[in-house]
């Protein structure tokens, strides 16, 4: 299994990764996706309302909040105390401050199990996924947006344009091809059920629209996001099943 590693800020401390994201949430510039990005992934899964649901590394809250408004019994837990003060501002949701190495659930309590963006910033990758499986219902549902080393429009044209893979500012990032990803969440207790391409979300209200339209640069990538292939989309989200 290939994947790339690099941003990683040398410490022998355990709690660097920690620190990194309670700066990262003390700060204006917070890692949040516009709305209808977390409406398109909670479609995915095509949830029933009354449902367990868990979003790990789940940031500011914005995807389980979303899910207590459709009537899922939605949770969420991240690493950053400052991420989950802002999270549980909303009063919706129920949320923790935990690792998602060590998820302090039962086994099998969850119907969905959501990773956005997040297992590629793991000190251990796979540690994590073996807890999403374990949380997971037998019968339940996961979905794992994970980055593309070979992003035509993202890493690949940054390496072209200037030289470098451009990384996300975060304290450990790493990259990896489909087929890399998918064996790591097989070994680590899923089933891959489906992968589908990650480029760009089209709007699903006027305030998303207009978002586009003040960054034309992502609203080009939007358009053009039906043409690029699979293996080379941005990122693959992968819906899985518990082995």
């Amino acid at each position: 299994m290939a994947i790339l590693e690099f941003e990683k800020s040398p410490s022998s401390d355990d709690n660097w990764t920690k620190r990194g994201y309670e700066s990262i949430y003390s700060s204006s510039d917070k890692i949040r996706q516009i709305d209808s990005f977390y409406i398109w992934l909670l479609d995915l899964v095509e949830p029933v309302p009354g449902k367990r649901l868990l979003d790990v590394a789940c940031g500011v809250g914005v995807l389980p909040n979303k899910a207590a408004k459709i009537r899922l019994d939605a949770h969420g837990i991240d690493l950053s105390e400052q991420a989950i003060h802002i999270a549980s501002a909303e009063g919706i949701a129920r949320f923790v401050v935990g690792n998602g190495e060590y998820l302090p659930y039962p086994t099998g309590y969850f119907d969905y199990v959501m990773s956005i963006g997040s297992l590629e910033h793991y000190i251990s990758p796979y540690g994590g996924t073996l807890e999403l499986a374990r949380v997971l219902a037998p019968d339940g549902k996961a979905c794992i947006l994970l980055p593309n080393l070979y992003s035509i429009l993202g890493t690949v044209y940054n390496a072209l344009r200037h030289g470098r893979t451009v990384g996300d500012n975060q304290p450990l990032q790493r990259y990896a091809a489909l087929g890399d990803w998918q064996d790591m969440l097989e070994q680590g207790g899923f089933v891959v059920e489906q992968v589908v391409k990650y480029e760009r979300e089209w709007p699903r209200s006027l305030h998303d629209l207009g978002w586009y339209l003040y960054h034309p640069k992502l609203l080009i990538r939007l358009l053009l996001t039906p043409f690029v292939p699979l293996n080379w989309a941005s990122c693959f989200v992968y819906l899985c099943s518990k082995q």
